[in-house]
């Protein structure tokens, strides 16, 4: 069995984004070799989320809308958490969309479900954080 391991970066100019990552991970499946096993992609960071979705605009408005009526961002006062950093928010809303997401590799390709694709959300932006990209296989 092989294994592959890849680190991507990601710095948003928003506070907020969902980022289609999908042809990232592509090409570390290619560059992996792998033909048969699984990918892992995990976010790095507490207040980031990898997840599979639909790449459509209107969902990822309703994502964002229904996120902030979950855990909204102000007042910052409202959370015990913050005081030295302002934002529980992105802690609560990672917890919501999850850490990591796990495809099957099938003939060299993520075997995907239909309009599946693989997002970063990022929820405390503007700044570096990282995704760590896991393939085993053969």
């Amino acid at each position: 069995m092989k294994s592959y391991r890849k680190e991507l970066t990601f710095n948003t100019k928003t506070r907020r984004a969902f980022v289609n990552i999908t042809p990232q991970i592509d090409t570390a499946l290619a560059e992996s070799g792998i033909k048969e096993g699984l990918c892992l992609v995990n976010a790095m960071n507490i207040t980031a989320s990898v997840f599979i979705n639909d790449h459509e605009s209107g969902l990822h408005r309703d994502f964002e809308r229904w996120l902030e009526n979950l855990a909204p961002e102000k007042p910052h006062s409202q959370y015990d958490h913050n005081g030295y950093e302002d934002n529980a928010d992105a802690h609560l809303k990672r917890s919501v969309m999850g850490r990591e997401v796990v495809v099957a590799v099938t003939n060299g390709k993520l075997d995907f479900g239909t309009w599946e694709q693989i997002f970063y959300g990022e929820f405390d932006g503007m700044r570096d954080k990282r995704v760590l990209v896991k393939i085993i296989g053969e």
